[in-house]
């Protein structure tokens, strides 16, 4: 029996033995720094709940409140702010040493211990019957910058996560400007830690990683260059340069900044999002842009094994990176089918073609 791998427009497969077993629906969608689509997947137009994607964009409506430098806080800082962090104790340390910069206690956190997003760290706490705490959770970071931004803006930190708390009202006018949008254009829902979180259409996703990135190259793309490309800039170097402290060991976000080695930021959003912002190059010149590209990617079934594999994939397509670096990535980009008895079973396929928005913009580097 022939497995079928002709191009689908937007599904990636998993097989067992050459027969087709599961496909997912995969959106996708490439910018320029003014937002302009250049490739796109599924529906990029797709209504999506960014979740911990957004924090780069959350952290930027922190670091503008007035005041907000007198806390000290350094790029390791800003780039836990932004992280799904695995709970190591280098992230539950730093998160302790940044609630004393704002004079605020654990106890004033509002997001919930959980389980690590790593087997290693929970298997360390199974053995010492350790019970996580509001500190252990992956978004600790982002909360205490709440906290921090609530002070700062002088609204008080009791109540900071709820959607009618000014700093959130701040984060909510913060976001649409990132997105090109109006404000009642973003919708908002209740996030995992418990602060509120957006959905825009997937490009708009994009669009904020390609402006982080075109800040990083000192391109402010237009958007508020006396204030706000500095902030941008100074959140993509924290992400690039303490990648170990967005995610963690083993971690896809800490990986794949480290093989990019400051040539772009990526980050996880739960079930299955992501974003990347990637710094011009001859690579982005070739897509047909002189500057930043942004990429945001949403699996639909909300698989993050997929998701890795395809945010892989589309940099391999898209000629991001040198072979060298993406192989980095290669145990994430083609994930093996592996039984109990070690036996590989099956694996991942990328039948789909990417669409440009040229007429001529085939998929740059199609699957074989």
């Amino acid at each position: 029996m022939e497995r079928d791998m002709t191009p689908s427009e937007d599904f990636v497969v998993t097989d067992r033995g050459g027969i087709v077993e599961n496909s997912h629906r995969v959106h996708a969608a490439v910018v320029d720094a003014k937002g302009r689509l250049l490739y796109t997947l599924g529906n990029p137009a797709r209504l999506t709940l960014a979740r911990s994607a957004a924090k780069p964009a959350q952290a930027l409506a922190i670091l503008e409140t007035e005041g907000f430098a007198g806390y000290g806080f350094d790029d390791a800082d800003i780039a836990l702010m932004c992280a799904s962090h695995s709970s190591e104790e280098r992230h539950i340390a730093r998160t302790r040493t940044m609630l004393s910069k704002v004079k605020a206690e654990e106890a004033d956190l509002r997001c919930g211990g959980h389980p690590s997003l790593s087997e290693t760290v929970n298997r360390s706490w199974i053995r010492q019957d350790f019970i996580p705490t509001a500190v252990c959770s992956n978004c600790s970071g982002k909360h205490v910058g709440m906290l921090a931004g609530a002070r700062a803006i002088g609204a008080g930190m009791e109540g900071y996560h709820l959607p009618d708390h000014p700093m959130q009202e701040t984060v909510k006018r913060t976001v649409a400007e990132l997105c090109d949008l109006d404000a009642r254009e973003v919708e908002w829902g209740i996030d995992g830690c418990n602060l509120p979180t957006p959905a825009f259409p997937l490009d708009r996703l994009a669009r904020i990683y390609a402006k982080l990135a075109a800040a990083a190259d000192g391109d402010d793309a237009g958007d508020r260059p006396s204030t706000r490309g500095p902030a941008l800039a100074r959140i993509f170097h924290a992400m690039a340069g303490h990648p170990d402290m967005v995610a963690g060991e083993g971690r896809y976000c800490t990986l794949l900044m480290c093989a990019f080695d400051g040539a772009l930021i990526g980050k996880l959003g739960a079930d299955a999002s992501y974003a990347i912002g990637v710094r011009a190059s001859d690579a982005t010149r070739r897509l047909g842009t002189d500057g930043a590209l942004g990429i945001s990617v949403k699996i639909e079934d909300g698989n993050l094994e997929i998701l890795y594999a395809v945010v892989t994939e589309l940099l391999e397509r898209l000629g991001i990176g040198s072979p060298d670096i993406r192989s980095q990535l290669a145990p994430f980009h083609h994930p093996q089918r592996v039984n109990t008895m070690g036996v590989t079973t099956g694996g991942v396929f990328f039948p789909f073609k990417l669409r440009g928005s040229k007429p001529d913009g085939d998929d740059p580097h199609p699957a074989a």
